[in-house]
């Protein structure tokens, strides 16, 4: 059975952000990060528009520092941004409004960064080689204040409205809300991101424990791909519950 929503009653507001580039803290701090055996690596990081990595391609394998698939979007002040990184969510429409991309239309796919200041967006190659950092992107939010009312316990956070159907959400012959997931991630696998706001903060899936994650066949996971969360509770806060469950 498909999932009512109170779609209908949601507020649609613009939030615009520019193409953000990738930075490094300045001197006397080490542009350099230690890897999970201490030893030192320079690899690009989160930020910027890259081009050959995007959502659907491998979430290994990549020598690199937290990418972000797509194009990566932030405002300068931190009001703007703190409204930005709020408002949109993942399935609203975004759209180029300068620079020689103009008009391209994307989605939100993800906040990702150092405290989730960044907000990502998928756009095709051919949007990508044509745009520069610092052109403008405006998002089409809608979503927060989403509520499902046979589900009164159920908090959505950052989530369109349209990404509901997208993923086949439904109500289940037993009453439960049904969401397919490719993975069920054990809480001892969470690692960055607990205890941010669930409103905009990300969660990293975060060990070197290659067994572990074959064990829990993340082993093959893709960018994009929707995981469940086991005894992890993110209707405020992310954080460990158990008995609760996260998407």
């Amino acid at each position: 059975m498909s999932v009512q929503t109170n779609a209908d009653k949601l507020v649609s507001v613009s939030v615009m952000g520019n193409i953000a580039s990738p930075g490094f803290p300045g001197v006397p701090a080490t542009p350099y990060s230690l890897s999970a055996d201490g030893e030192a690596f320079l690899l690009p990081t989160y930020g910027g528009i890259v081009y050959n990595v995007s959502v659907g391609d491998s979430a290994y394998g990549w020598l690199a520092d937290t990418v972000h698939p797509g194009v990566s979007i932030s405002v300068k002040d931190d009001t703007g941004n703190r409204g930005l990184n709020i408002l949109a969510c993942v399935g609203n429409v975004a759209v180029v409004m300068s620079g020689s991309a103009q008009g391209a239309r994307g989605v939100v796919t993800g906040k990702s960064g150092r405290f989730s200041e960044h907000v990502i967006i998928h756009f095709d190659l051919e949007a990508r080689e044509k745009m520069a950092i610092g052109d403008k992107i405006i998002v089409r939010s809608k979503g927060v204040g989403l509520q499902l009312p046979a589900h009164p316990d159920v908090h959505l956070k950052s989530a369109a409205p349209e990404l509901l159907d997208v993923l086949e959400v439904s109500t289940r012959d037993d009453g439960k809300l049904g969401v397919p997931v490719v993975a069920i991630v054990p809480p001892h696998l969470l690692g960055a991101g607990a205890g941010l706001t669930s409103e905009g903060g990300s969660l990293h899936i975060q060990s070197t424990d290659k067994q572990a994650l074959k064990e829990a066949k993340l082993d093959d996971l893709r960018l994009g791909d929707v995981v469940a969360l086991a005894d992890y509770d993110s209707s405020w806060n992310h954080g460990y519950l158990r008995g609760a469950i996260g998407i």
